[in-house]
């Protein structure tokens, strides 16, 4: 037997092997509504064995009889109990060529919906100092009537309903018993949960594992837990973040001991009876950070050019904590040091320090030596602060002589937040308001009074789309604007005033220089579209100006496009941005907005 003739009796051989070590190839094709059709796809055999090398013909037909059976015990776990489900295979008889295709029809019917909801709730305290809500527990109950009854929606109802509970003062709750009676004739589920509340826990004494270089006081200043308050998983989880906002530690765990609860439970199994169970003592658990920390980083401001910095930081010096940093950037070089004392018992956090920061901007150099001290006070969802600063101040503006000042203005700040989300919010707004001033002639060359705002909204408009409006307003009164420190003056322009102009680009002329005005209005829209949870783009139109009187108020506008990513510490944004003023385009980057 010639070569070719060897060849060809291999290759015949090969091919039915090939063939059986493939296995039968087929295609599926079910014909549901859209919302089904994606549950079939996903879970029936016929589309999750296609593919195996051990599928013949038989096989595939056993499969094919037993996909009606698997189809409606899927549906049901979707609200559907009564469907009508057929299978025909198409091309599998014997001399018919090319690859058969399995065929499943579904009418799903009528669904199942949710009758009655009958919620019991055993062992929760109905009096007593501050009763518990159970109206606003059954009111919260997601699955409500009407609604298709879904699987896993009963499961996560019945799960969020229990959350609720141990997050409050019964942290031991149970479900003791769930029903759901499915009656298919009337399409109707009749619902029924038994919550058992477990023993009713308090707070006890506060106890404090892993402090070696800081004092006690920092952990039990920051504590507004009282012994006898009832458990809250809230109120666990505000203080840890307390905590963790101090930079004294590395990790906080912020508990409530629950042996005692098993401590109590092993005693009512071996007959031991108790009044009341014994309140649950707060337990801390701390990783210090280091005392000193240095840390320097390279970066670039589409506003103030490039960027070098050195941070130096000391949380035990003289029972205070101090952070220092050394900044420079093309347009702008600082040094700064603060101290902080500890939060005291009421709240508030007091600091003190000094500042050198020496700018060129837009022909208006500034020397700057400040002196300040701090109070502030209250919750990220509503922060007040008040400051007062000794200034000296040398400013030279296009080439003039120097002009030397002194101020001393106290200042009072005023954020409230109300938003979805503090780091990437969808919904909501945040509002700043500050006055202040120096109103005195003391240490001070020229008393003024000045008072600012601004407002940021943001607006959901639609699943994938958002909203935001942005404004800020401000005045400046006084005899004269010599002697007003330049940092108390207004300008606009940059990557979160007004997009299209260089940073604090706008305002009074003075020669070639830009100096600031009594009076500043900016405005913003924007719309962003998210095509990815974390990418998405953006369109927007500024507008704003600042000016020495009203009628001076010309808006200059900037519009643009940008795009937008959702990175570990909030949304980047990168921004180009046309002036229609100064007839340019220029590149914006920003970290969120903050104010």
């Amino acid at each position: 037997m010639g070569k070719r003739a060897w060849a060809a009796l291999l290759l015949a051989c090969a091919l039915p092997c090939a063939a059986l070590a493939q296995g039968l190839q087929y295609n599926v094709r079910v014909n549901a509504p859209d919302q089904l059709e994606d549950l079939l796809t996903d879970n029936l055999d016929l589309l999750r064995f296609r593919g195996n090398p051990r599928i013949d013909r038989e096989q595939l037909q056993r499969m094919a009889r037993s996909a009606p059976e698997q189809a409606k015990t899927l549906l049901a776990t979707a609200g559907y109990y009564s469907p009508l489900v057929s299978t025909r295979i198409e091309g599998l008889r014997d001399g018919e060529g090319g690859t058969p295709t399995v065929v499943v029809d579904v009418q799903p019917g009528e669904p199942v919906r949710v009758g009655s909801v009958e919620i019991v709730l055993q062992g929760f305290a109905g009096s007593g100092e501050t009763p518990f809500d159970k109206a606003a527990l059954q009111a919260a109950w997601p699955l409500s009537e009407g609604e298709i009854f879904r699987q896993d929606a009963w499961e996560q109802a019945k799960r969020a309903l229990l959350r609720q509970v141990v997050q409050t003062r019964y942290p031991r709750a149970q479900l003791a018993d769930s029903l759901a009676t499915v009656d298919p004739d009337q399409h109707t589920a009749a619902l029924r949960v038994v919550l058992d509340s477990g023993p009713e826990l308090r707070f006890g004494a506060l106890r404090v594992e892993g402090l070696r270089r800081y004092p006690a006081s920092i952990v039990a200043n920051l504590n507004q837990i009282k012994p006898g308050d009832y458990y809250s998983e809230a109120a666990l989880q505000a203080y840890q973040s307390r905590l963790q906002d101090t930079g004294y530690f590395a990790s906080v765990e912020v508990t409530a001991d629950l042996s005692a609860v098993l401590d109590e439970q092993l005693d009512a199994a071996a007959g031991k009876r108790a009044d009341a169970m014994a309140p649950l003592p707060l337990l801390v658990r701390v990783v210090e950070n280091k005392r000193r920390n240095v840390s320097a980083g390279l970066g670039y401001s589409t506003n103030t050019g490039n960027r070098a910095q050195l941070n130096y930081d000391d949380l035990a010096i003289f029972g205070l904590k101090m952070k220092s940093a050394l900044t420079l950037e093309t347009k702008k070089q600082t040094a700064r040091g603060d101290f902080y004392f500890p939060v005291t018992p009421d709240g508030y956090s007091d600091s003190f320090g000094g500042a050198y920061e020496r700018s060129d901007i837009e022909g208006e150099e500034t020397t700057v030596f400040t002196v300040s001290a701090k109070r502030a006070w209250g919750t990220p969802l509503l922060e007040r602060s008040l400051g007062v600063e000794l200034l000296t101040e040398q400013k030279t503006v296009a080439g003039q002589p120097n002009v030397r000042s002194t101020s001393l203005p106290l200042t009072y700040s005023v954020t409230r937040r109300k938003l979805d989300n503090l780091l990437f919010p969808t919904k909501g707004h945040v509002l700043n308001w500050q006055i202040g001033g120096a109103l005195l002639p003391l240490l001070t060359d020229e008393p003024f009074i000045r008072a600012s705002t601004k407002a940021m909204w943001y607006i959901p408009f639609g699943a994938k789309s958002t909203v935001i409006l942005r404004g800020e307003l401000g005045a400046l009164a006084s005899k004269q604007k010599d002697g007003v420190p330049a940092i108390y003056q207004f300008r606009a322009g940059g990557d979160q005033s007004v997009r299209g102009y260089a940073y604090q680009e706008l305002g009074v002329r003075k020669g070639d220089a830009t100096v600031g005005g009594r009076y500043l209005a900016t405005g913003s829209a924007e719309y962003q579209y998210w095509f990815k949870p974390s990418w998405g783009a953006a369109v927007f139109y500024d507008a704003g100006n600042a000016s020495d009187s009203f009628s001076g108020l010309h808006p200059k506008s900037g519009y643009g496009v940008g795009a937008r990513w959702k990175s570990p510490v909030g949304p980047i944004n990168v921004d180009v941005a046309y002036g229609h003023a100064v007839k340019k385009a220029r590149l914006h980057f920003s970290l969120g907005f903050t104010f």
